[in-house]
């Protein structure tokens, strides 16, 4: 199962990443969690310390591992653009509940568009992790696909934009379905976040196609205090785990 889970800032998609990396780590299955967000923070959300993450250095900054394996150095400006990336997984990961976090980040090119090794690297790593075909892979991403190249794209399983009940959170659902078909991706589906009430979930399914909605999760002031505290909401939220587990049910259905 290779899924990426991508949204606004803040609209919960980290909670729904975790918390399905770890339904599908109480399987015994292997898990790989990577956090493909600038703003990282799925490490606290699978129940690391603010210390713990503190201390991981994403791939992206890992400047001397990119020039290792690409070949570049300062006296020659080539070098390779499909280095060899497979052993890195299990070797940059952190083990947290069951799950391999692996935090990606992500490379400022400065507006240049230039492709610099640690970028080759980075989309390396992701490219290789659709390829594990015995493991979960759960991509935790900003509200983009800019990330995934084509051949990447078209091995994921399942595309989720995290939504809340309001127009401009659809209109990133729209933005990403656009950008996910001009890579060749036509499903895209959509779980619905923070819903108080019927009304939040008639606007939803008046907005989303009846297809491509997966699941709603309701406003949750349990997992609102777990963010405060750093803590993971599978630990602190009995009605989201529930809620999250029927929304992975419908994804294993499919």
């Amino acid at each position: 199962m290779k899924v990426a889970i991508t949204g606004k800032g803040g609209v919960g998609k980290t909670t729904l990443s975790s918390t399905l990396a770890r339904l599908y780590a109480d399987e015994g299955r292997t898990v790989l969690a990577a956090d493909v967000d600038p703003d990282a923070n799925l490490g606290l959300a699978l129940g690391l310390t603010e210390e713990e993450v503190n201390a991981i250095v994403p791939v992206s900054k890992m400047k001397q591992l990119a020039k290792e394996r690409t070949g570049a150095n300062d006296q020659n400006s080539f070098y390779k653009l499909n280095p060899e990336v497979s052993d890195l997984p299990e070797k940059l990961a952190k083990d947290i509940n069951g799950v391999k976090l692996l935090v990606m980040g992500t490379v400022d090119t400065g507006g240049t568009g230039c492709v610099c090794p640690e970028h080759v690297m980075l989309k390396a790593i992701l490219s290789n992790l659709v390829f594990r075909k015995d493991d979960v892979v759960i991509m935790d991403m900003e509200a983009g696909l800019e990330h995934l190249g084509r051949g990447t794209a078209s091995m994921m399983d399942q595309f989720i934009v995290v939504i809340e009940p309001g127009a401009r959170s659809v209109q990133t659902y729209e933005r990403i379905k656009s950008l996910a078909k001009d890579i060749g991706i036509t499903k895209v589906r959509v779980v619905a976040n923070k819903i108080r009430d019927d009304s939040d979930r008639a606007f939803i399914r008046s907005r989303i196609p009846a297809d491509d909605l997966l699941g709603f999760i309701s406003y949750n002031s349990d997992v609102i205090d777990a963010d405060r505290k750093g803590l993971s909401p599978y630990d602190c939220s009995p009605q989201a785990l529930e809620e999250i587990r029927a929304i992975k049910a419908r994804i294993d259905q499919e």
